[in-house]
């Protein structure tokens, strides 16, 4: 009689792993999420980003590999880290990408509405009440009531705070655009 060996997770082999993932077991996912943690959240940590950052890309990556492999679709030519890690590295570009796309817009309104006192307030207010009911509240709540993204999206019905982000970026330039097409520099200036 052949007694049967039974591996212990730290030696399941790769194509076990990815079977496993594949067939929808979660503790496969736990696993490799354990194994890799450190691995995947140094990636973030070192290219300017925080640990609370590195946790969230190494968790949107996992769920990105998840998906690909329960879908039947995903080939696994290389080892799941090398996969992950790659997954990792484009949504942390992505990320930087937007941090720097939404550094100049705050350099480009702070350099287009830099005035002071009661007629700035004035100007904005006339050109916030020109917009629809949605931007005007995405911007209120946004610069005046000083909620976060998420907060925004949950108020008002967005799917996630990447559609708040989006929307409060393209208000904004509306708002920008109002305020350069009503009022000359001069208006500006007290």
């Amino acid at each position: 009689m052949a007694l049967r060996v039974f591996k212990s997770n730290l030696e399941m082999d790769e194509k076990e792993i990815f079977e496993r993932i594949k067939n929808g077991d979660e503790k496969a996912l736990e696993l490799i999420y354990k194994k890799y943690y450190r691995m995947m959240t140094k990636l973030v940590i070192t290219n300017s980003g925080t640990e609370e950052e590195a946790r969230d890309v190494y968790q949107d990556a996992l769920v990105v590999f998840w998906q690909k492999a329960r879908s039947g679709n995903l080939v696994m030519t290389a080892k799941i880290s090398t996969y992950i890690y790659s997954i990792c590295q484009n949504l942390w570009r992505k990320e930087l990408d937007r941090k720097k796309r939404l550094s100049n817009e705050e350099k480009d309104s702070s350099q287009s509405m830099d005035l002071d006192g009661p007629e700035r307030n004035k100007i904005i207010a006339q050109c916030l009440d020109q917009l629809g009911e949605t931007c005007r509240k995405v911007l209120m709540y946004y610069y005046f009531d000083e909620m976060s993204m998420q907060e925004i999206a949950d108020k008002l019905g967005f799917a996630n705070t990447d559609t708040a982000k989006t929307k409060k970026y393209k208000c904004k330039q509306k708002l920008d655009e109002l305020v350069k097409a009503q009022y000359s520099e001069h208006d500006f200036l007290d």
